[in-house]
């Protein structure tokens, strides 16, 4: 059967804008990292992507890396995107990455121009795309010079092979450095993408949610749901099938007598806000603007739909903000902080 989106997609989700740039991104994007391999069957990702456009969802974020195997994940958005939305192309912000491990030898990871342009090329032809709205380096490689990786997407940019460009897990030193070196080349930095939530609150330690307003950056937080922990999954046991039983950058290990305990404290706050413990969490990481938009995952479609309704609540009383922060305990949890204090310029 042919797919029709919902003639009301735009009615409930809130857009902000990027930074100082023209692009307005819906608050809620879809991250394709888990579940968009060859370890999910095509027809549950076509329902995840279809409910999210429907749901107002426009920005549905790749790497050439997701999968499993790496870059499956883009060839089934590809087929997704020629089967469901190949009329909707220009309502669509969709992104891509390069900075880990795609290839053997010594060209097939980190953050040189011949790995970065070659990584955009293969995430376009897996995709079946002439461009990319935002590709980024995916991390910060202490072996590169800053100019080169940036010169990189510079060119990306240039040729027509991405229209923005972007950076993830860079702390604020680097960002800076790279945020001046983009100027210079007249292709700005239009967004940063951190891993960011109540359990890993990095960014605000670091400065650097303070510096991407200063600089007038847009950013998506990732794992706005603590790879899963800020949902009430865990709270029974481990199911089956879930990310902590695959070992997906969730460990059993991580799910603490002590982190179940807060957790079950922070969904009873949810609860007398009138909101599942997802979509809190992704109304606390939108809570005061410094966000511009909270990157999900999904399994299935209805948890896309769940996350969806975070934007119909997202402000916080002082008083719920102290209980949160009384529970919301900082865990190990961010795989992703060797990347940011990598070569911290300090």
């Amino acid at each position: 059967m042919t797919y029709m989106p919902s003639e009301n997609r735009y009615d409930k989700m809130v857009y902000r804008r990027c930074g100082r740039s023209g692009v307005k991104l819906p608050a809620i994007s879809l991250g394709l990292w888990h579940n968009f391999g060859h370890d999910t069957p095509h027809e549950v990702k076509r329902d995840i992507c279809r409910t999210a456009f429907d749901h107002g969802i426009t920005h549905f974020d790749l790497a050439n890396n997701y999968g499993p195997p790496a870059g499956s994940a883009e060839y089934a958005f590809g087929a997704i995107l020629a089967e469901d939305f190949r009329d909707h192309r220009d309502e669509l912000i969709i992104s891509s990455k390069a900075g880990y491990h795609m290839w053997p030898g010594p060209y097939g990871e980190w953050g040189s121009r011949k790995y970065l342009v070659a990584s955009c090329d293969q995430s376009l032809k897996r995709m079946g795309l002439d461009y990319v709205d935002v590709f980024y380096s995916h991390r910060f490689d202490p072996e590169t010079p800053l100019e080169e990786t940036m010169g990189a997407l510079d060119y990306i940019v240039r040729s027509g092979r991405a229209l923005y460009a972007g950076i993830s897990s860079y702390n604020t030193a680097r960002t800076r450095e790279a945020v001046a070196i983009l100027n210079d080349l007249g292709t700005p930095c239009l967004i940063h993408q951190p891993s960011y939530n109540m359990l890993n609150r990095w960014v605000e330690r670091d400065g650097l949610k303070d510096t991407l307003q200063e600089l007038g950056i847009g950013s998506i937080a990732f794992t706005p749901l603590a790879q899963g922990m800020l949902t009430k999954k865990y709270l029974g046991g481990i199911p089956d099938g879930s990310r902590a039983s695959q070992g997906k950058s969730l460990f059993p290990s991580m799910l603490t007598d002590q982190a179940l305990g807060n957790i079950r404290k922070l969904n009873e706050i949810a609860e007398s806000r009138g909101q599942t413990l997802a979509q809190m969490a992704i109304a606390w990481v939108l809570r005061d603007g410094g966000i511009t938009t909270a990157l999900i995952g999904a399994s299935k479609a209805s948890q896309v739909i769940d996350c969806a309704g975070a934007v119909e609540n997202l402000d916080f009383t002082a008083d719920e903000l102290k209980a949160i922060d009384e529970y919301a305990d900082e865990e190990q949890i961010n795989l992703w902080a060797a990347s940011s204090e990598l070569d911290n310029g300090a």
